[in-house]
Order: structure tokens, then sequence, then C-alpha cells
């Protein structure tokens, strides 16, 4: 979604670099490019005005004139402020001080209110909270089934004691349940079940009108929520504005929800929304599966927008993927020479799996944002095509890939769904992968042996044996001449003494040596040793 605006404050950084001061010439042209990169993504003009002017000052000022770097010290003006508009610091929920806590999502019909339901529920589960999901949509048709299909994939319960709107009712205009009463009953149905959280689903239109304010006006003085989160769809640009304001006077809300941030949108809404209404963007969800979804975190945005990657979220995700014990248990492997097999191989790619998409992850790192188009051609599915050779090998070919004939080969093609060729490729780059694990348990990097401060060799001290190996080498080499002249005539006074016998063996040459006379300088004696 940040993509276009990515590539604008990049080229315009860009032009900035090299320059060991900058004028007031070049501050106004950096200025005038931010605004624009902002307006050509969808940005509220007010917002723009605001962020571009905030820059712009400490642009000018002693800051980036007093700096050994003022490029740098432009990129963090706007890093800072990127962070200001998006909404500062973190916000979490706030909790009731007695359960249950009542969280209300309100918005636009489309926005993504009844599927947010259920992944706030799989999140707050995932918290170690006792969620409870409320269908308050009554006019919908199929709102309140949509909410117990979602609610069942999140493994959270759903309070739904009204059908709503089925297709056919509403196609002749039925209505039933009235959903104040739904929502006021499902906290005493809450208490009754020891569910700590309650999150109310309510029902949108396709536009603001009074008849739906004053509904959700009524479940709020109902339900007395202790959050109440506009849900927006970040793709409906600037109108996120004028609709989170209407929705603001009409009914009021303590944070924003964006929906739909993996959409190929200009993103004008999140930038815009907690500047202009006040109210800080609390999550963000950006895919379709109930785990896109997540806390908002305004300063690892703005770092994605300038390109320098949201390591932190990587390492949270990693932590949730990765089991513990098993990703301890393979550093030991490691650390201790163990030979990395295919069958390690196939569980480390599982367990990356299950970090969710490669583009996502990979477009996390720092330094990516320049590399999108090589990103873009990232094969998903290359994993599962390489875990299905592997499994399509036998235990003991999955332990030993040295015994993989040309028969094995073709056999595990066949049954993978594979060529030979790829089969034979999986396991080269095995072999090297295996190679640089030993070289690494070794003490050293692959192919640098022994590289002091890396691996688990690293700072061990030498045994007896190979101490004593290591000073006769140096002795023997210390006894030869780094005169070549003079060394070849030893080597063959030694050859010849060992011809003649042992009588002569240890005593001086016979043949006169041509270069007993030459001497080497000092420097040089020193040099060879």
């Amino acid at each position: 979604m940040f993509d276009t605006l990515s590539d604008r404050l990049a080229a315009t950084f860009k032009s900035l670099r090299g320059k060991g001061r900058l004028s007031e010439t070049d501050i106004d042209a950096t200025a005038r490019e931010i605004r624009i990169a902002l307006l050509e993504a969808d940005v509220a003009l007010p917002a723009v005005r605001q962020f571009v002017a905030a820059v712009k000052q400490r642009a000018l000022g002693a800051e980036v004139s007093q700096a050994l770097n003022p490029a740098q010290q432009v990129v963090k003006i706007v890093n800072e402020e990127l962070i200001a508009i998006l909404g500062g610091e973190t916000r979490r929920i706030r909790y009731a001080k007695r359960p249950p806590t009542v969280i209300m999502l309100a918005g636009l019909q489309g926005s993504g209110k009844t599927t947010l339901a259920g992944k706030l529920g799989h999140w707050l589960k995932a918290q170690g909270h006792t969620p409870l999901l409320v269908a308050a949509d009554l006019q919908r048709p199929n709102a309140v089934t949509q909410l117990q299909v979602v609610g069942e994939r999140a493994g959270v319960p759903v309070f739904a004691p009204e059908p709503g709107n089925a297709a056919g009712e509403a196609l002749t205009g039925g209505h039933s349940g009235n959903p104040v009463k739904v929502a006021k009953d499902s906290i005493q149905y809450a208490r009754d079940k020891f569910h700590d959280v309650v999150v109310v689903d309510t029902a949108g239109r396709l536009g603001i009108d009074q008849e739906l304010m004053k509904q959700a006006a009524d479940i709020r003085d109902a339900v007395s929520p202790d959050e109440i989160l506009f849900v927006v769809d970040a793709m409906i640009g600037q109108d996120a504005v004028n609709t989170a304001q209407a929705f603001l006077d009409g009914v009021g809300f303590d944070g924003v929800v964006l929906t739909k941030l993996d959409g190929d949108a200009r993103g004008g809404a999140a930038l815009s929304v907690a500047q202009m209404t006040g109210r800080q963007v609390m999550f963000a969800s950006n895919g379709e599966k109930l785990d896109d979804f997540d806390v908002f975190h305004p300063d690892r945005m703005a770092s994605r927008i300038l390109g320098m990657g949201d390591v932190l979220s990587l390492i949270e995700q990693a932590e949730k993927a990765f089991d513990a014990q098993q990703t301890e248990a393979m550093a030991q492997k490691l650390l201790s020479g163990n030979d990395f097999t295919l069958e390690d191989f196939l569980t480390q790619m599982e367990q990356l799996r299950k970090l969710g998409s490669m583009q996502k992850i990979l477009g996390m790192m720092p330094g990516m944002a320049e590399m999108r188009k090589q990103l873009a051609a990232v094969d998903e599915r290359e994993i599962d095509r390489v875990s299905a050779i592997i499994k399509s090998m036998t235990p003991q070919e999955r332990q030993d890939p040295k015994i993989l004939n040309g028969s094995r080969r073709a056999r595990i093609a066949r049954g993978s769904g594979a060529t030979v060729s790829a089969v034979n490729n999986l396991v080269e780059r095995f072999f090297e992968t295996q190679k640089a694990m030993r070289s690494m348990s070794r003490g050293g990097m692959p192919g640098i042996p022994g590289m002091p401060g890396f691996g688990a060799g690293s700072g061990r001290r030498m045994s007896a044996k190979a101490k004593a190996n290591a000073q006769a080498a140096r002795k023997k080499n210390k006894s030869r001449s780094g005169n070549p002249v003079k060394r070849q005539a030893d080597e063959q006074a030694r050859a010849e003494r060992a011809a003649a016998g042992p009588a002569t063996a240890a005593g001086p040459a016979s043949v006169p040596n041509p270069g007993a006379d030459f001497e080497l300088p000092d420097e040089f004696k020193k040099m060879l040793g």
C-alpha cells in the first residue's frame, strides 16, 4: 500500500546524498517533493500542510545545518514527523477494572467489521483472555451466520440469540430482532459464562445516515463500552477522514482500526485519520487470514514507509511461529558439530512456512524496499515443492543423502511430481548448507575456517598434541633456508649423505655449495625467519 510513497520519498532523499551542506533552496525543493508524494498517496490536504510545515521548520534550523550528515538528519526528521502523524506512541486497549471489558465495533458496511471481530477475538484469545463475540448486526443478510462461521474458525464463542436477516427476508424487506436488546443481554451472558472481554459487532450502512447513528448511539448507551473502535477501510483514501469525523461527531469513538492494508491503494487513510480526528490507530488488518492482524505501531510503520524495514515485528512473528524447544535442540545440534540432515532441513522449512508470506517476511528486512521487483518474483510455492521432494525420500535417504544414486533420484522425482534436475539441485544445495554448518560448528564462518569471533569453536585453546605438531612444523620450516639457491644445495647435500650411508649422513657436505658465500641482508633474514 505504501510502495508508491516509499519510492517517491527514497528518490527525494537520494538527491540529498553527498551534499555536505543543505541550502534553503535544497530544503524547499525537498519539502515540495514530500508534499507531492503525500498528495499522490491520497493523504488529506490539511494533514499534508501540517506535516510539510513541521519538516521544513526543523530542517531550516540548527538541527540540520550543524549536522555532520545533513541528508541523514533530514531522513531522521521525516521519520519522527511520520511517527507523529501516525499517532505517536502505540495505543493499547484499556481493560475494565471489573470484567467484562466491552469493545464495540462501528463503521460503514463493507469496511470489514464482522471479519475483524473474529480476528480481534482470535488475538484476544492468544493474549490469554476469554472473549465473547456478539452478533448485533441484524440487518445485513446473513451477518449473524458469517460471524458464527468466523467465530468457529477463531475458536471463540458467539452470542447470537437472534437469527437476523436471511437472504430471502432481506429481499422482501423483512427484519427480525432488536440489536440493542441483544447487545444488552450479552453483558449478563458474559458474566454468567465468565468471559472477560465482549466484542460487539454492530450494523453498518452504505453511507452516513441518521438511522445508523441513532442505532449505534443506542447500543453505546445500553452497554457502556470501555472502547469504541471505528473500523475503516484503508482503501477509500481521503473519504475515510470525512466518515471518521461524522462518526466522531455522531457516536464518538476511542480508537481506529485499519482494514485491507494489504491492498494496492495509496494508503492515505492511515496517514490522515489519526491526525485529523485526534484518535489513534490501534490495530491494523493486512490480510484475509485470522493471523493477519496485530497492534498498530506508528514507529514501525514509519520505518517501513521509509524503507528501513521492521525488524521488531519480524522477531515477534518468529517467536510466535517457532517452537522454542525445537529451536534450542536444533541450535545445540549445530553447535555440537553433528550432521545437519534433510530431516532437519525439512523441519526448518516447515517452521519458516508458519511465518506466512515470504514476500511479507523479506519485506520487513532493512534495505529490501529497493529490491521490490525481486521480492515480487519470489515463488511462494517453492517451499512446498522442496518439502514434497524431501517427503518422497525414505528415512534412510533423508539421514544420508550420499546414497542417492540415479535410480533413487528418479524415483523421488516421480513421487514428488518434480524433475530429476530439481532433485539434483536440492541435493547439491543441501550439501553446500551441510558443509557450511560443519564449518560454523568448528569455529569458523563458511569458507573461512577457524575465523576468530564466530561459531562455537572460537576462543578454544589448542590441545597438547596439536600444539606439539604445530611446533614441529615450525621447527622444520625454520631449518630450511630462505635463499632458494642455498636451499637447493642443502637438499642435494642431504640426499648425497643419505645415499653414502649413515657414516657420512651426519657429516659435512662433500659437494661444494655454490651459494655458500651468499648472505641475505639482515632485514630479509628477519622476514624469512
